[in-house]
């Protein structure tokens, strides 16, 4: 199992948990991202930076991930297309998306989406709680113990 991490808009208090994690498990991580990052010193994480444009980075996360690879993202589109490679994805929250709530959070953001078109604002996600991030950490240590 390899990590993948759309790192664009992943926050700093999760990469941060992946960090720790890559190091603790041995697991091979990558940040993906379109504009430069800092990455800590290690042997198990590395940056992979790809050009700017719509999607860049997440086309090059689908083309490089393997079936049970570990895809962490906020991005629906981005993990149905992990899920369809049988690969995992799990957003900065703690939510794990599965063949069985994937199509509900593909409808809800197209009719989000097809709200904010229309000029109704929708507001933005909430910033990452204390919750979540034990959210977030308990789940990614779940996953990759069954590494």
């Amino acid at each position: 199992m390899k990590i993948w991490v759309d790192a664009d808009a992943c926050p700093v208090v999760i990469k941060e948990i992946i960090f720790r994690a890559a190091e603790r498990t041995k697991t091979e991580t990558t940040l993906v991202a379109n504009h430069s990052m800092r990455v800590p010193p290690s042997k198990f994480v590395r940056f992979l930076q790809v050009e700017h444009g719509f999607d860049v980075a997440d086309n090059e996360i689908v083309k490089r991930v393997d079936c049970g690879d570990l895809v962490i993202t906020a991005d629906i589109p981005l993990a149905s297309e992990v899920i369809e490679k049988k690969g995992i994805a799990l957003n900065p929250r703690g939510e794990l998306y599965t063949s069985d709530n994937i199509k509900q959070r593909l409808n809800m953001r197209d009719f989000m989406d097809t709200l904010r078109a229309s000029g109704i604002e929708t507001g933005g996600p909430a910033a990452i709680s204390q919750s979540d991030r034990q959210k977030f950490a308990n789940a990614l240590d779940k996953t990759l113990a069954k590494k």
